[in-house]
């Protein structure tokens, strides 16, 4: 098992790579040539930038029963085929009940913005996502390590 992080926007990377080292777990981190990383702990591997450039070069790397953390819905779909388990930056794990009504709700908000609509902007990051980010992490690195 290894974890690997969809780096790009993601606010919750140092929190992943102390996680996956106190575990002693492969630790990867992907990201585009907009957003490097190097963190002590982790393997970085930029790709070019590209739509979905991060998402698919991730999704190559994937095995059976790695954990991603991702923002992206789309990504998450991918991950739960290859039979990986993917987090959210939150804390909430996807899977096969909650996918399809994300997926669904992705493609609303595409079709709003498309016909010039709005949607309300994210808020500013609380520390008690971080919170709930780590805990779920943990628990599913603990989870994990316990199978193999």
């Amino acid at each position: 098992m290894k974890l690997l992080i969809d780096a790009d926007g993601c606010p919750v990377v140092d929190i992943a790579v102390r996680l996956a080292k106190k575990h002693n777990i492969k630790c990867m981190i992907i990201c585009d040539t907009a957003h490097e990383f190097q963190k002590e702990g982790a393997v970085t591997v930029t790709v070019s930038k590209g739509t979905d450039s991060v998402d698919f070069a991730l999704v190559n790397l994937l095995k059976k029963g790695d954990v991603v953390i991702t923002q992206d819905y789309g990504l998450a779909a991918m991950c739960l085929a290859k039979s990986a388990v993917p987090i959210h930056q939150d804390g909430m794990i996807y899977d096969d009940g909650n996918i399809e009504g994300l997926l669904s709700w992705r493609y609303k908000a595409k079709k709003i913005r498309n016909s010039g609509g709005r949607l309300r902007s994210s808020a500013k990051r609380k520390p008690e996502q971080d919170a709930a980010f780590e805990t779920a992490l943990a628990n599913v690195l603990t989870s994990s390590g316990k199978s193999k």
